[in-house]
């Protein structure tokens, strides 16, 4: 009995140290005022995109398609954003990468995107999140992740 009431206690100690420590999250209003300012850089530009924003987990928040942007872009801005919030790092680190490594050892990294356009999204340490951009050059939606992203600065 005695060991019941001591399992019993440290369990319940445990619990609540658990539920006092929550980490950051990336939420849909902040996911939208990402997606907002991405699309409002590529309006400016004159660039269709599509802007895709992902969880800390990689699941799917946030699909914007804008109109005229080819359908295989759909693809490539998930895979980037998956990429990004994968390895947290930029798909141009990748990029890079492959030019001056000559990309061997990056090709074969699953998820791994060797193109611009995905960032993470940090908030205080922790990768929230990931934005992924594709409908332009690698270079162009690299700076619409970027123009995404900048709002939370």
């Amino acid at each position: 009995m005695k060991n019941l009431v001591f399992f019993l206690l440290v369990f319940l100690s445990l619990t609540s140290i658990s539920k006092s420590q929550t980490q950051p999250f990336l939420n849909f209003e902040t996911a939208s005022l990402i997606s907002d300012a991405a699309q409002q850089k590529a309006i400016e530009e004159g660039w269709n995109m599509v802007i895709v924003i992902l969880d800390g987990g990689g699941n799917l928040i946030s699909l914007r398609k804008m109109d005229g942007v080819q359908i295989g872009s759909i693809d490539v801005a998930i895979a980037k954003a998956k990429s990004a919030v994968y390895f947290k790092r930029p798909t141009k680190v990748f990029e890079e990468a492959m030019k001056n490594e000559g990309g061997g050892r990056i090709a074969t990294l699953p998820n791994a995107i060797a193109i611009e356009g995905g960032l993470p999204i940090f908030k205080d340490g922790v990768c929230i999140g990931s934005i992924g951009i594709s409908g332009a050059t690698s270079a162009q939606d690299g700076i619409v992740a970027a123009a995404g992203i900048a709002i939370l600065d």
